[in-house]
């Protein structure tokens, strides 16, 4: 198993509208896709009160490429990311790195 760590550093105000569409349409469609979400944080305390981190498991990096070009080419997806946006952009921008356990994580 490898992970996906991804990092949205939203605009100014915007991290709720964010937060709104994972919530109400985006996880749905990871399902429908069979994109397994391993969890959600916000800042609490630090740097990033704008940011929204999250991790993806995925079984390869095949599987990552077929089911995120699936779900990115989703017209329902495209329809969700559009409605959301109708007051202007969300995010600045978007980080991703690839996580591969060590041997002695409790996470596999």
């Amino acid at each position: 198993m490898i992970y996906e760590q991804r990092i949205y550093r939203c605009l100014p105000g915007r991290l709720p509208a964010l937060l709104k569409r994972f919530e109400g349409n985006t996880l749905k469609l990871w399902e429908k896709h069979g994109i397994r979400q391993a969890g959600f944080w916000t800042v609490l305390i630090g740097d990033g009160n704008h940011d929204l981190h999250y991790l993806l498991a995925w079984e390869s990096l095949a599987e990552r490429e077929k089911k995120w070009s699936a779900f990115n080419a989703d017209p329902a997806w495209q329809a969700t990311r559009a409605d959301s946006e109708r007051d202007g952009p969300i995010l600045a921008n978007i980080t991703s790195t690839i996580l591969q356990p060590t041997a002695f994580s409790v996470v596999k």
